[in-house]
Formats: C-alpha cells, sequence, structure tokens
C-alpha cells in the first residue's frame, strides 16, 4: 500500500531502542527522512544506518523543556520543517501512587506532558502553513486501565491523552492529525526491566494477553508509519489499542 509520506520529514522521539527505533524504521522504509532523538548518542548511529535514506541524529533530554523546544529547530536545520511528529517519551520509575518524592512527580510531568505540549507548540504553526501533518503519541494502555505500581505513568499518560484529544479538534480542520496509541505489552527493553526479565514477560503474557503473547516492535512500526499517512486522513483524535485484546474496558 502506498502510504505518500516520502520525502516527509518524521521527528522520531526515543528513536534509539525498542518501539521508537521500530517506528523510525517502518517511516524510512516508507521513503521519510527521519530526525532520531533520544537522550543520548548512543545506540543513534546504528539506528540512523538500519533505517538509511536520509537521516539527522538530534540528542535531546525530554526532561530539558529548552533542549525539546531547540529540536523542532534543529530537525528543520538538518532536514526540513517537520511534517510527522512522533511523541515517545518513555516511562518513569515505577511506584505507588503516594510513593514517589514530588520530584520525581515534576520530572514525569516535564518528559511526559511538558515536552509533547513544547513540541507541539514548535511543530503545529507550520504543518498549519503547510495544510498536513501528523502528530503520534506513544501512551500506553494505562491511560484507560491504570497498571498497578506504575502511579508517574498513569497519572502523566493520562493528562497527555487529554491534551492532544483537545489539540486534535482544535487542528483537525488544517490537515493535522492528532491520534494516540494505547499501547500493551511488547517486546521491549523497558518491559523486561518491569518483569524482571524477557522470558517472565513472555510467560506471563501467555496467561494475560488474548493473542497469548507480546507484540512485536515491527507490528507497532507498521500501525505507526499507517497512522502517519495519506491514506489515514480521516483519521484523528482517538486513542487505538494496540494491545493484543489486554484491554477490557472500551
Amino acid at each position: 500500500m502506498e502510504l505518500g509520506i516520502e520525502g516527509r520529514v518524521a521527528l522520531v522521539l526515543g528513536a534509539s531502542r525498542g518501539l521508537g527505533r521500530a517506528i523510525a524504521a517502518a517511516l524510512g522504509r516508507e521513503g521519510a527522512r527521519v530526525a532520531l532523538s533520544a537522550r543520548s548518542r548512543e545506540g543513534l548511529e546504528e539506528v540512523a544506518a538500519a533505517v538509511g535514506g536520509e537521516t539527522a541524529i538530534l540528542p535531546a533530554d525530554t526532561g530539558d523543556g529548552d533542549a525539546i523546544t531547540a529540536l523542532a529547530e534543529r530537525t528543520t536545520a538538518a532536514l526540513g520543517p517537520v511534517d510527522i511528529l512522533v511523541l515517545n517519551t518513555g516511562g518513569p520509575p515505577p511506584g505507588g501512587a503516594l510513593e514517589a518524592p514530588s520530584d520525581a512527580w515534576r520530572d514525569a510531568y516535564a518528559s511526559l506532558v511538558l515536552a509533547p505540549l513544547l513540541l507541539a507548540r514548535a511543530c503545529v504553526p507550520g504543518m498549519r502553513e503547510r495544510g498536513w501533518g501528523r502528530i503520534v503519541s506513544v501512551s500506553s494502555t494505562s491511560i484507560r486501565e491504570p497498571i498497578p505500581g506504575l502511579a508517574l505513568s498513569n497519572s502523566n499518560r493520562m493528562a497527555t491523552a487529554g491534551l492532544l484529544q483537545t489539540l486534535a479538534r482544535e487542528v483537525a480542520a488544517d490537515g493535522i492529525t492528532v491520534n494516540t496509541i494505547a499501547t500493551g505489552r511488547f517486546g521491549t527493553e523497558r518491559l523486561a526491566q518491569l518483569y524482571g526479565s524477557m522470558e517472565a514477560a513472555e510467560q506471563q503474557a501467555v496467561t494475560d494477553v488474548p493473542a497469548g503473547r507480546l507484540g512485536l516492535p515491527e507490528e507497532y512500526g507498521d500501525l505507526v508509519a499507517f497512522v502517519c499517512s495519506d491514506r489515514a486522513a480521516y483519521l484523528t483524535g482517538t486513542v487505538i489499542p494496540l494491545d493484543g485484546g489486554l484491554t477490557r474496558s472500551s
């Protein structure tokens, strides 16, 4: 299927590994020019080589508001104005609702809520001028069903989902779509850390996930590439579960 994003400029956060890497690869296969960002340069060169085509390596810490605000300008200087913005900001430390100190709450808010807001502010005006844009948030099923022991992630991801659904209505007439992926359990380093090992995560998925397995990062990348495509121009303001049937709420 021709997705119509060849030559589009995509900025992908958290691109050094896991789902971010898979998304960058999927967009690169469709001919997009991909700006790869993560907290450090480590791993990004390897991703750039795997993605191929025209790429840029732009390290930035999502907890640093100034660095995030400058990221759109750095992408424009390297590849051109941002057409596709993939908000993949990773997960904060686990813990219960009353366990995390105030500093941890502030850090989680800066990374999960404020960074997406700052990037949207920086990218949306240009998207509006060009009459085309795609914003995709890599979120979690926790925005539908809070996950025990992940209070920082649950709370802040819900806030971001509300922000982006509000934004979607404001920019829909400008040719810009804004969608959120409610991510289930995928075979990534983050999941292995939460369960103690990848083997433990895989075994638990057999019991918990109706599909009987973990998702593949490549499957995730393919969905995001479609959501960013011309074919998905009428899809906006949605929360799309990608979880093998794990989420029970509608």
